[in-house]
């Protein structure tokens, strides 16, 4: 719409500039010296629609140029021939179009003057050639850089969207072969914990209580894992088929919650639960937010304050829902041969950005720590 009326009053103003321009020029000269020596009463309104025909130059650039240099062979309009001429070089492409224009605008052009001055010689045939041919060369140059410009734009896309599409093929290549490693490396590992928790279960050793239970621990979190990792493989290979169907992440439900707990007790763990006014329904990613920072919280405090006691507490406010998991001081020394990236919280931090909440995780005054993620959620507390 903006460029609409800019549009329309850009050919106003020209339309009026051009018209008054041949006005002046013809009142300037002797009335009846063009060439057929028409009065005024006819020169004055050939001048004005000579002009007006300069609002359709847009839309139709020769025919316009047509009426504009017939109409120069009655009223001499420099300017209007000048304006026609400029939209034609910037509008078409033919050279032999562009050509027989130029040559019949200097000819029409030179023609008026000789009827206004008799005696015209060399310098009024210069000038009806620059009048004529100055605009059109312009306009086509104009037109030639304008085009060289689209197609540079156009080779600028096409190959940002081809760097793209490369870029888009060397990340998923790169899945690709992460997700291979992980089913070659960690998922064979896995899968020879529970073998081996198997075997254990049901072997002479299996007599012993401690040991049964222990087994029967391993092989349900090697189990987990191995349906876990099944979903982050699909997740970095999209287009993978599996023999069975992707399992559901638990959300953070106060049940969830409580089978965390539960684990990590089993694991010899001193671990409470509070839960304050927490809603059951939550969208999925605030749900899968919530239980793997509670996830891994615990598995920090395990790791790393051995011994300690744990609270685990969850609550829904009025700014969001609350999940804090607060560990006292190591009673034990900390587990050290266990391997780190030390990436868990990095991740849940950036996750938690993403989601639009916040993650603080640091030391406490009694030397134990404290992780604490809040997370915004339309569902009203009860």
């Amino acid at each position: 719409m903006v460029d609409s009326w800019w549009t329309w009053r850009t050919d106003a103003v020209v339309v009026v500039a051009v018209v008054a321009l041949d006005l002046g020029n013809f009142w300037a000269e002797a009335p009846n010296g063009l060439l057929t020596g028409m009065p005024r009463t006819v020169i004055v309104p050939v001048v004005a629609m000579v002009g007006l025909l300069l609002w359709r130059r847009r839309g139709f650039p020769r025919a316009v140029a047509a009426g504009v240099v017939a109409g120069d062979m009655i009223a001499f309009t420099p300017a209007a021939l000048a304006v026609a001429m400029y939209t034609l070089g910037s509008s078409v492409r033919g050279p032999r179009v562009l050509a027989a224009f130029a040559l019949l605008g200097c000819a029409t052009d030179f023609v008026a003057i000789q009827g206004s001055l008799p005696h015209a010689a060399l310098r009024e045939a210069v000038y009806s050639m620059v009048l004529t041919v100055s605009p059109l060369v312009a306009g086509y140059a104009v037109a030639v850089r304008r085009d060289f410009g689209r197609t540079t734009q156009a080779r600028l896309e096409g190959l940002e969207r081809e760097h793209q599409l490369r870029l888009e093929q060397a990340r998923t290549a790169e899945r690709a072969r992460i997700a291979r490693e992980m089913h070659d490396v960690v998922a064979h590992r896995v899968s020879s914990m529970v073998l081996t928790a198997g075997a254990l279960r049901v072997g002479p050793a299996s007599h012993d209580p401690a040991v049964a239970t222990a087994a029967d621990r391993i092989g349900t979190d090697g189990r987990h894992a191995l349906e876990e990792l099944r979903e982050v493989l699909g997740v970095l290979m999209p287009g993978r088929r599996t023999t069975r169907p992707r399992p559901e992440v638990p959300g953070p439900g106060a049940v969830q919650l409580t089978g965390l707990v539960k684990q990590a007790a089993d694991r010899g763990q001193q671990v409470e639960l509070r839960v304050d006014g927490f809603p059951e329904a939550l969208p999925p990613t605030v749900q899968r937010a919530l239980y793997r920072t509670g996830q891994e919280a615990l598995t920090n405090a395990a790791k790393y304050a051995p011994g300690a006691a744990v609270t685990v507490g969850l609550a829904c406010r009025v700014d969001g829902v609350h999940l804090t998991v607060t560990n006292a001081a190591a009673t034990r020394p900390a587990v050290t041969d266990l391997p780190s990236g030390g990436n868990g919280l990095v991740g849940l931090a950036e996750r938690a950005r993403l989601l639009g909440g916040t993650l603080t995780a640091g030391p406490t005054d009694d030397h134990g720590f404290a992780v604490a993620l809040t997370l915004p959620t339309r569902t009203k507390c009860p």
